[in-house]
């Protein structure tokens, strides 16, 4: 009952500001698939693989599909439509992500191990929650953050990056994505001249959105006016 009346109150909410809901059924009253809002957006959900820091699947990823609220969804939808006159388009990396998945890479930490050179170059496992690269707490699992990227729309392939994700189709960022290194610092310096200048095109393109940057990694976005800021959820990530 309570879910249900939750579900009624968003929809009215949404109603209200001109937009028309898209929910499921099977996802809690406020969530979306990001591809009933928006297919035009590239999903590329590397925790529900195994190229990941993980090098295997993260417990509550059934399937490589990105969940948002719908709030989020929406305003994510705004910002690709903006960049896509430039012949731009975004890819999303992960979205809402499960509590039990947060647990699972915390405590994938406490197994230690040396330093990796795709992922952590310079930082051995068991520091990485220490030096703040692996959170105990994620704000992913509130449903409104989202790591992303640009690229262009033609496909048109990046350099190959040293650290983080290696083959993914995006504009020069400097590293890749989950590169868990000071060079993902979003205002790092030095780097290159086109990599400065993708992650400023990013973060005022998400800004306009209504996202707002986290300092540490220039791809991790969380709507500022976000319907669950307290709330943290656990349901799987499934296709349907």
């Amino acid at each position: 009952m309570r879910q249900a009346i939750q579900r009624i109150a968003f929809c009215a909410l949404l109603s209200a500001a001109g937009t028309a809901p898209v929910l499921s059924a099977d996802l809690p009253a406020g969530f979306v698939r990001l591809a009933d809002i928006d297919r035009t957006i590239r999903q590329d959900i590397r925790y529900a693989r195994t190229d990941n820091f993980l090098h295997r699947k993260a417990a509550g990823y059934d399937a490589p599909v990105c969940i948002l609220t719908g709030r989020a969804a929406e305003a994510l939808s705004g910002v690709q439509k903006a960049i896509a006159a430039e012949g731009l388009t975004l890819v999303v990396f992960d979205c809402y992500r499960p509590a039990r998945a947060v647990s699972d890479m915390g405590e994938w930490t406490g197994e230690g191990g040396p330093p990796d050179p795709q992922w952590y170059p310079t930082v051995k496992r068991k520091d990485l929650i220490a030096k703040g690269y692996v959170g105990e707490l994620s704000t992913h699992s509130r449903g409104s953050t989202v790591d992303v990227a640009i690229a262009r729309a033609d496909r048109k392939t990046a350099p190959k990056q040293a650290c983080g994700v290696s083959d993914a189709e995006t504009l020069d960022f400097g590293t890749g994505f989950d590169c868990f290194d000071p060079m993902s610092e979003t205002a790092h310096r030095p780097l290159a001249e086109a990599a400065t200048a993708n992650r400023k095109r990013l973060v005022e393109a998400m800004r306009a959105g209504g996202f707002r940057n986290y300092a540490r990694e220039w791809w991790h976005f969380t709507l500022e006016n976000e319907p669950f800021p307290k709330q943290r959820f656990d349901f799987a990530v499934t296709a349907d």
